[in-house]
């Protein structure tokens, strides 16, 4: 098979058209059947969207008809921004205003919404044109960052930069004409590219997570189970909650593949994997939404595995410089931020200037783009990469560059710790100060200062959150299961809170 990721799921439809495409509830729809719904929904996108020069807007909650409404306007060959469900009215409104679109279609009616979308309306063709040729570098994909410091910024991915990743994933992680891959992010988010479009590019059976139940330890372990999943990839969160659902019950022998994505991998969880996943490969996967994946590290099982685990090396085709804090690239070992250029990757933001996060090689070397990650990494006498923390994540304590990330890993590797989130605040005195809100395995199994003495004895004095705050609820998360530390910090915004070292239980 040959052309993009959408002409490949369209020629699985053909030959295939019985095999299972997704899996949803206790539904199963089938090649054919999912593509009868995309051109239902083409059909419908070209008529709601007749100028193809503009973005089209797509607001909607993951469904087997949302997947069938992104394809049938990706085989109509329009631009499609698709933010998160969860994004409030008013900035997903810009957002689509920022791309151009000319409409923003769902399949529900909603205050953006100009037009609903049916993709099993009779009136519609369950069969029409193939999908649009398009050229390599057309824009397909509009993804969006997370908008952890703003309004998220729109990221454009070209038909020819996903199938090439398509063409990595699948021969990664082996994905074949009936392999089930649990699909466990939104559709917004990157993971997706590898869950979703690879698995239907290569003729495997996307198995969807409902979002409302995503945080059901139980019902995630019976999807594994029941449809015999052969690739996982998640963040923490979900990887933990299968840990969880397996107390008591027998490993699960089926996964080949784990792969980590998103956060650390805390210590606890990786634990706990071993015996829940006796026969998997774990894979560290490092990437973002502007260059997609860039490194990727296989857990060698044999040995100690710590943490935090490297990132490893780079993929095919990706090059890569630590830069120093005297803007030269690193030659030997060293730390400083990493710049990346992907075979995967987009030009630049749509929405705000990009020059910032892209560009030429520091020390003026020809030919590449690299994008400025804003990772600190370390660069090993091997050649490997570790990854410190992020530069958003670095701050003063005291006259002490201190890493807010680094701080939640040895919090995380507390064996009572289950959740971990350390926030700076501003501070006149100290420049900032920390806080640290933890839930624990089991409450009150261990107290503040037995707490702030396991950071003592891992770190230096200014890393040590000024208070400790342990609660019995989950901490709050992003739509795509991350911690979501702005709210965490907003909850502390104004708080009366001691400078005195202290915690709460």
């Amino acid at each position: 098979m040959t052309g993009t990721f959408v002409t490949r799921f369209a020629q699985h439809a053909a030959t295939r058209p019985a095999a299972p495409a997704l899996v949803w509830e206790d539904r199963t729809i089938g090649y054919a059947e999912l593509y009868a719904m995309a051109c239902r929904a083409r059909a419908q996108v070209e008529t709601a969207a007749p100028d193809a020069s503009r973005p089209v807007g797509l607001r909607m909650r993951k469904s087997p008809e949302a997947v069938a409404l992104v394809l049938g306007a990706l085989m109509a060959g329009r631009r499609i921004l698709l933010p998160s469900h969860e994004l409030p009215d008013t900035p997903a409104k810009e957002l689509y205003e920022q791309a151009g679109c000319g409409v923003v279609l769902g399949l529900a009616a909603g205050p953006l919404i100009d037009q609903v979308v049916d993709p099993h309306t009779v009136s519609g063709s369950a069969g029409g044109p193939p999908p649009t040729p398009v050229a390599d570098d057309a824009i397909g994909f509009m993804l969006t960052t997370s908008g952890s410091t703003g309004l998220p910024k729109i990221v454009p991915l070209s038909f020819g930069a996903v199938t090439r990743f398509t063409a990595w994933g699948a021969e990664t992680f082996g994905i074949t004409p009936g392999t089930a891959v649990l699909n466990y992010a939104p559709l917004n988010f990157d993971l997706c590219l590898l869950d979703v479009w690879t698995t239907l590019a290569y003729g495997g059976t996307v198995v969807l997570v409902d979002p409302d139940r995503g945080a059901s330890a139980g019902y995630l372990r019976d999807l594994v189970v029941d449809h015999r999943v052969s690739l996982i990839q998640g963040v923490p969160l979900l990887f933990q909650l299968l840990v969880e659902a397996a107390a008591g019950e027998e490993p699960l022998a089926g996964p080949e593949h784990l792969v980590f994505a998103g956060d650390s991998m805390p210590a606890r969880v990786l634990a706990g994997l071993f015996t829940v996943f006796p026969k998997a490969r774990w894979y560290n996967n490092y990437g973002c939404t502007e260059t997609n994946n860039s490194f990727l590290h296989e857990v060698d099982r044999a040995r100690p595995v710590r943490t935090p685990l490297p990132i490893g090396r780079p993929l095919p085709g990706v090059s890569w410089l630590v830069v120093g804090g005297n803007g030269r690239a690193l030659t030997g070992p060293g730390q400083g931020e990493l710049l990346v250029n992907t075979p995967f990757q987009t030009t630049g933001y749509t929405n705000v200037p990009s020059e910032e996060k892209f560009g030429p090689h520091p020390d003026g070397v020809p030919g590449l783009v690299y994008y400025h990650s804003g990772d600190i990494a370390t660069r090993h006498e091997d050649g490997s990469l570790s990854i410190l923390g992020r530069t958003d994540f670095m701050v003063k304590v005291r006259g002490f560059q201190v890493s807010t990330q680094q701080v939640e890993g040895i919090l995380l590797d507390h064996p009572a710790v289950v959740e971990a989130a350390v926030v700076a605040i501003p501070d006149p005195v100290a420049g900032h100060r920390l806080h640290a809100r933890l839930r624990l395995a089991e409450p009150g199994s261990v107290g503040v200062l037995a707490l702030r003495q396991y950071c003592a004895e891992r770190t230096v004095r200014a890393a040590i959150p000024g208070v400790i705050e342990t609660v019995a609820d989950p901490l709050p998360r992003t739509s795509t299961g991350k911690i979501d530390r702005n709210r965490i910090r907003e909850s502390l915004a104004g708080a009366s809170i001691s400078h005195a070292p202290r915690g709460s239980s």
